[in-house]
């Protein structure tokens, strides 16, 4: 279950920068979860819920998707991939090994499997709210 390892990560790094910002409390923190990256929400959720620094006690996390946008390097076509119409096994074939999704996923306009991912993949810190500490 890589979503408890996402969510030490972000608990980790949200420390971090609050500790760096001068915050004595954290309030909120909003994380941008690429849709490749196949986690379950609910569980990622429940993680962070459960991992919280005594400095992110009180914080409320949200959670939003980026969508996977995709460059065909043969037209140049754009386009957003619908994940949610991969099957099972592919999707499943996909999170794991990354780089075969060539092998499954072709440009919608000109049917080439060489792509390019814009966005849609990684997890990040998009921002972090906080109470400022009162030095002196």
């Amino acid at each position: 279950m890589h979503e408890w390892a996402l969510a030490e990560a972000v608990i980790a790094a949200a420390s971090e920068i609050a500790e760096k910002e001068g915050l004595s409390e954290v309030t909120e923190v909003k994380i941008k979860v690429g849709e490749l990256q196949q986690i379950e929400l609910d569980i990622l959720e429940f993680a962070l819920s459960q991992l919280k620094s005594a400095k992110l006690e009180n914080a409320r996390f949200s959670i939003g998707l980026s969508k996977a946008e995709i460059k065909c390097r043969v037209c140049e076509h754009k386009w957003i991939l619908a994940t949610g119409n991969l099957d099972k096994v592919t999707a499943e074939a996909i999170h794991f090994v990354p780089e075969i999704a060539h092998t499954y996923i072709k440009c919608p306009k000109c049917g080439s499997p060489d792509f390019e991912v814009l966005s849609g993949r990684g997890v990040w810190l998009e921002s972090i709210r906080g109470v400022k500490r009162e030095d002196g």
